[in-house]
């Protein structure tokens, strides 16, 4: 059999950047093979101490080269130079904070006693599931990747990380730093296919115990198809289509502002991006105004220009699917209120740029306003008060995250315990916190990532039921 090649093109220019040897079936088998003696060896031989320490040398590798990937980044997936580097220095802290907390959960701290009784000892230890199988999206490689490989490697696990043929080179940066921290070579291992069969066969190994994918519902859905013939966990970490309320009690220009950028930060690439916007009829025109003044003063442009603020989606067929929906809009009766922007009217000539997009007089009959846009388009729909908003909030097949905008934080503390989101945000949004659970409710996933509860699917539970020998 030939071997594949797999070629990223740069969405900045539409050319080929990078090549890499995509494996074959043979590769696939001993890989899996060889991660599950690696994990017999690691879990076994290794402390949770000794896998922390591994982490923390990791992680200051990372450090000493974030310029190096902040550049890798804008070159494979197009986001402004000025906030790729961020994007590396999260994923450390986050990953520092994950390493932090292990104790309570992995270590001593973390084994739940059964009651006392009189000659008896019973208790609950965490175990490592054994390999584990990491496939991750281009949009927020490093923070997505962190948020499974820190818990798995904390908890004794292997793993076998499959990256976007986009961003090739995040598991090959994140691999060799771990290797000269300390891990052994096969308990990180890394596998480049652009083949869904071959992929598929390595979801299906026995060797492989548990599933990460983070990506499309699509992809979720093939990913927990192929794995359907197997006794195996696969957490799905899948799409949104994200709400804001804006209540009629807030500073109308902060809110734009903030909104503004929740939608189309990183080109509205982001599953937890804003993607439906519902203003109160009161401050709805008032709402309007201020976003028109917020995006006239955006830049799109060439990503590596450090005064870029948008850059190019990443590919063409992306392009195409966002501009069909403000399409489908506008022919159903939305209007085009983008305001004047040079930058927006004149974007670099070669390369996959859409312009920041503010849509009006929306409805659900829209697709703007139903399915994952995935684009910098932020469609604002009036709503008579909270009970409207809570309604058309809550009608979707996704539930990722929401927020509400409003001064009264009492009030949308209330809101938010209505809505069926898996974090719920008030007046910010777009933002995992380390510290609380990430988790998608209906179609946006199922499991955990993101604080203590993050490192359970990675272990399984194990009890011990110990008697005193008779005397």
């Amino acid at each position: 059999m030939s071997v594949p090649n797999i070629t990223t093109i740069s969405p900045i220019t539409n050319r080929p950047i990078l090549n890499r040897t995509g494996a074959n079936p043979e590769d696939i088998v001993g890989i899996a093979e060889s991660a599950q003696s690696a994990y017999q060896s690691f879990s076994t031989t290794t402390t949770l101490k000794q896998r922390q320490d591994i982490v923390t040398r990791a992680l200051a590798k990372l450090e000493k080269r974030k310029d190096d990937l902040a550049r890798q980044l804008t070159e494979q997936m197009g986001r402004p130079i000025s906030y790729t580097g961020i994007e590396v220095a999260t994923a450390i802290k986050r990953s520092h904070y994950l390493n932090r907390i292990s104790d309570s959960v992995l270590g001593e701290e973390g084994i739940v006693p059964g009651e006392e009784e009189a000659g008896f000892k019973r208790y609950i230890k965490r175990k490592p599931v054994g390999v584990v199988l990491i496939i991750f999206a281009w949009n927020y490689p490093y923070l997505v990747l962190v948020n499974s490989l820190i818990p798995a490697i904390l908890a004794g696990n292997a793993v076998i990380l499959k990256p976007s043929p986009q961003t090739p080179t995040v598991a090959e940066e994140v691999a060799n730093a771990f290797h000269e921290a300390g891990l052994p070579e096969k308990a990180l291992q890394y596998v480049h296919s652009g083949s869904p069969t071959l992929l598929e066969s390595l979801v299906r190994s026995s060797c492989v115990n548990h599933i990460c994918f983070t990506g499309s519902v699509e992809g979720g859905l093939a990913t927990q198809k192929a794995a359907s013939d197997r006794i195996v966990n696969v957490g799905l970490e899948l799409g949104g289509k994200d709400p804001a309320y804006v209540r009629d009690d807030v500073d109308v220009a902060w809110a734009a502002g903030e909104i503004v950028d929740g939608a189309i930060f990183n080109s509205g690439q982001s599953c937890c991006a804003i993607e439906r916007v519902y203003v109160h009829q009161g401050i709805y025109d008032e709402f309007v105004a201020e976003v028109k003044k917020v995006l006239s003063g955006y830049v799109v442009g060439d990503p590596f220009d450090k005064k870029t603020q948008i850059g190019p989606v990443i590919s063409k067929r992306a392009k195409e699917d966002i501009e069909a929906h403000v399409a489908d809009a506008v022919e159903k009766g939305a209007k085009d209120e983008t305001p004047e922007n040079e930058s927006f009217e004149n974007p670099p000539s070669e390369g996959n740029y859409v312009r920041p997009t503010l849509l009006t007089g929306v409805t659900h009959e829209m697709r703007v306003m139903t399915e994952e846009t995935f684009g910098p388009v932020i469609p604002v729909m009036k709503v008579e008060g909270d009970e409207e908003a809570v309604k058309w909030m809550n009608s979707s097949e996704f539930g990722l995250t929401a927020s509400v905008w409003t001064k009264d934080v009492k009030a949308a503390e209330e809101l938010v315990e209505r809505i069926e989101a898996g974090t719920v945000f008030v007046n910010r949004s777009d933002y995992p916190s380390p510290d609380l659970a990430w988790t998608g409710w209906k179609n946006s996933g199922r499991g955990v990532t993101l604080s203590r509860f993050g490192f359970e699917q990675f272990v399984k539970l194990k009890s011990y039921h110990i008697k005193d020998y008779p005397k």
